[in-house]
């Protein structure tokens, strides 16, 4: 009974606490960043974004993951400027899209249609960083059922677009998905995000696949004597794990991140972690510290809708990490070139 209380108590104060949050980012401005940003300098800016969101994820509703992606690793290197876009050139190196843990990325097709629209509408006004954080949101929406209906967030806009993309800074600021809490902890601290953003951005893997060679070490590996992860469920690593991804798997075979739900954006993903079947060591890293298992749980038993907002918020947060003003950026008028 105690124990039911506790966890009652926690649930009130978080979903107070993120209507507090969600009603202040609302309308709120976000440091250099304001809601509505493009209202008066190119008024169809969001409309145009989602619309051709809405496009591509009516014929592959999959395209969602990759959008979000996009935004996560441009904000954890460099900020979001956009630089996560850039190609390599013979001046700069290899850029943050070569780097090892973006060699995966997906759905650049889609910020370059978005921006190709935006340039004929409104040429040099919408930034390449505001592109990829207003189509993660677009595209979350869709996958969370609203396709024509209202967004989960608003996305406080007025980002530039960098100038630098470098791989080696990928390499160093990319939480990796065997990493354990601590590390993790760091990593977004260092961008000025809490353990609460943490556990609920770590929400993102609700959607999407993996390839096995993400997490087929803790299937076989673990700590290179042919061991495997302490922290996953032996019976489900057995049954559905290691049946798709077999000790000479392909490298293109991938695993859904939540079986059965790939492209629906829900509180499974919780489930999931909070019985021990992440599918990463960096989902189960969660429970490792009592903050983060305490929200993990929350939201495990939390309606959809608890879970949207307080995502919102930290989607919000972490879009305002390294947001460049003034000379230190500019409006690419191609999201893979410097102008």
């Amino acid at each position: 009974m105690q124990q039911l209380l506790a966890m009652k108590l926690i649930l009130t104060t978080l979903v107070v606490a993120v209507l507090a949050l969600s009603a202040g980012t609302a309308t709120a401005t976000c440091d250099t960043l304001t809601v509505g940003h493009y209202r008066q300098s190119c008024r169809a800016a969001e409309t145009i974004v989602r619309d051709t969101v809405k496009l591509y994820f009516s014929k592959d509703q999959t395209v969602t993951a990759p959008l979000l992606r996009l935004h996560f690793h441009d904000c954890f290197v460099r900020g979001c400027d956009g630089s996560v876009l850039l190609n390599a050139t013979a001046a700069s190196g290899p850029a943050e899209k070569d780097a090892m843990p973006n060699q995966s990325l997906d759905g650049f097709y889609v910020i370059d249609a978005a921006k190709a629209a935006l340039e004929k509408e409104c040429p040099g006004v919408v930034s390449c960083a505001d592109i990829l954080a207003l189509a993660a949101r677009d595209a979350v929406s869709m996958a969370a059922g609203n396709i024509n209906g209202a967004s989960l967030w608003q996305v406080p806009t007025g980002r530039l677009d960098g100038r630098v993309s470098s791989a080696a800074e990928a390499v160093a600021n990319l939480p990796s998905s065997f990493a354990d809490f601590a590390k993790l902890k760091e990593q977004f601290g260092s961008k000025g995000l809490n353990v609460q953003d943490l556990a609920i951005l770590s929400g993102a893997h609700a959607i999407g696949n993996s390839h096995c060679v993400s997490f087929a070490k803790r299937l076989y590996n673990f700590t290179g004597k042919g061991d495997a992860d302490p922290t996953l469920d032996r019976a489900y690593a057995a049954a559905v794990l290691r049946a798709a991804c077999p000790p000479r798997f392909d490298n293109a075979t991938t695993v859904e991140m939540v079986p059965g739900s790939s492209t629906t954006f829900d509180t499974d993903y919780y489930r999931l972690v909070a019985s021990r079947r992440g599918l990463f060591h960096s989902d189960q890293a969660l429970l490792q510290d009592r903050e983060a298992a305490a929200t993990v749980r929350v939201m495990a038993r939390s309606s959809r809708q608890a879970f949207f907002r307080r995502f919102g918020v930290s989607m919000v947060r972490m879009g305002n990490v390294g947001v460049l003003t003034g000379a230190a950026g500019e409006i690419r008028k191609n999201c893979a070139l410097i102008n």
